[in-house]
């Protein structure tokens, strides 16, 4: 059976009246009541084998307690940055044309949102190289990565990662976009290929379900990570 307790007004996970540990032995411990309840519910969805790969709530917060590639704040926000520039809606086809007209039809207002949102300058390209990003632009999303905690900031990488898109995810976090539209916007061509020419239906279907857990997780995480309720003057990256 799998408790929520509490140490030091930090939440605590029990498997079985012994403490959960992370994969470097320490003492698994959340700074929010909600994010513990979670991590408890992932654990007790498990049966004979422990499928971790499936519960991305408690692999993310093993990663921010743990820090196994000792990864600082800045490093985090520019690995996250590094998306600016590779973002998924900034790159467009030309050809076929049906699926360059649905490009600009469902990436542009997504774009014309951050840009307003931020404040910030943002293109599209069809070339090969990537669009050229204003050092404003990297400075402003910046300062509003920054404005989250350690543990969050963990969150936006891996949703970001998982949606090859930093605009997305941070419209997910906004509440601009949910994850299901977000998951959608990030596989319009794989969705358009596979309109056109068919899928393994089982497989398709699989793949689009752990993208949607993974945004989902990476999101409920952040904000889970960033409530008052949260000790975040505890909650920081550790070396």
């Amino acid at each position: 059976m799998e408790e929520v307790g509490t140490e030091s007004c930090w939440f605590e996970i029990n498997l079985d009246q012994k403490k959960l540990k992370t994969p470097n032995g320490k003492v698994f411990k959340v700074p929010n009541e909600a994010l513990a309840l979670a991590v408890a519910t992932e654990w007790n969805m498990q049966h004979k084998i422990v499928k971790r790969h499936y519960m991305h709530l408690t692999s993310l917060c093993n990663t921010a307690l743990d820090n196994p590639t000792y990864k600082s704040r800045e490093d985090l926000v520019r690995s996250a940055l590094h998306y600016a520039e590779t973002d998924t809606l900034c790159y467009r086809l030309e050809e076929p044309e049906d699926l360059a007209k649905l490009e600009k039809v469902c990436w542009d207002p997504i774009l014309e949102w951050a840009r307003k949102r931020y404040d910030i300058e943002i293109e599209s390209t069809t070339g090969l190289l990537p669009p050229e990003v204003p050092s404003s632009t990297y400075n402003k999303l910046r300062r509003h990565l920054l404005s989250y905690g350690d543990w969050a900031l963990f969150g936006f990488l891996y949703g970001t990662e998982n949606l090859k898109s930093l605009i997305l995810m941070l419209a997910v976090v906004d509440k601009h976009i949910d994850v299901k539209t977000a998951v959608t916007l990030s596989r319009l061509e794989q969705n358009y290929q596979t309109t056109k020419w068919g899928n393994v239906e089982w497989y398709h279907d699989l793949d689009i379900e752990e993208l949607h857990t993974r945004v989902a997780a990476a999101a409920l995480f952040i904000y889970w990570s960033s409530e008052s309720s949260s000790i975040i003057e505890k909650a920081v990256i550790e070396f």
